[in-house]
């Protein structure tokens, strides 16, 4: 979106929400910095958690939809001091804002003095993105329950557990006997795992280990199954004395 707000030359009414934090911005104006002045490149793959991971207060979308809207009519208008070249940062459970200053980056890709990058490019294939993977199914055997899983390792079947989280969750709770290797290694790491070992892939609540199951099926990974709900349907059915996050 910023990249496209740039070449096009429409300025950006910038907002985003996370748990109990909003952010608010005016990017891609001629005299103020664009996103990418902040935020030169995307984050690896898995590392930000979707709003389903990682939650999101209810309400904080209206509040920081309503920032957007008020900068956009003073866009329109050309009127009151827009948020060009400032951050603004809402803390919901504090009900604090906070505003820093930022600079026009004149070495950025896209708005910089000498930009790389002046037309779209393959966003998906930029941010690490693969496209999402069917709804599973029973007679295909992609996902495992945590309750199955529970029994086939209370019987002793030889099973690789796959953890793609990052590691400062598994920090917080894991299953054990698991191995650790974060969904933005996997492509790097695979030739760690056994093609031929049975492996269950688990992340928070399923989104990342699906990724990291398509891709091991891609490799040839033919016994591969993710695990349903994650770490979190886990500790809710199988080991509640875990910490949740």
């Amino acid at each position: 979106m910023n990249d496209a707000c740039v070449i096009l030359g429409k300025p950006n009414a910038y907002g985003s929400i996370f748990r109990f934090e909003g952010q608010a911005s005016v990017f891609a104006t001629k005299e103020g910095p664009c996103y990418r002045c902040l935020y030169p490149e995307p984050p690896p793959p898995g590392l930000v958690p979707s709003c389903a991971e990682g939650g999101v207060l209810g309400v904080l979308p209206g509040v920081v939809g309503c920032i957007q809207a008020t900068e956009t009519i003073k866009l329109i208008i050309g009127g009151g001091e827009p948020l060009i070249g400032r951050f603004l940062i809402f803390d919901a459970l504090r009900m604090k804002f906070r505003e820093l200053k930022l600079r026009k980056d004149p070495d950025c890709p896209v708005c910089g003095t000498h930009p790389t990058v002046t037309k779209l490019i393959d966003y998906e294939q930029f941010c690490g993105i693969h496209p999402t993977a069917p709804e599973p199914t029973p007679s295909n055997m992609t996902e495992i329950t945590s309750v199955e899983l529970k029994k086939r390792l209370d019987r002793g079947d030889a099973l690789t557990i796959l953890d793609v989280r990052e590691p400062h969750e598994y920090q917080i709770n894991r299953i054990h006997g698991s191995l650790l290797i974060p969904l933005g290694d996997i492509s790097k790491r695979y030739v760690e795992l056994d093609p031929s070992d049975e492996i269950i892939v688990q992340c928070k609540v399923g989104g990342r280990s699906a990724k990291a199951a398509e891709f091991l099926r891609s490799k040839g990974f033919t016994k591969v199954l993710n695990l349903t709900g994650g770490i979190l349907d886990w500790i809710d059915k199988v080991d509640p004395s875990q910490p949740k996050y």
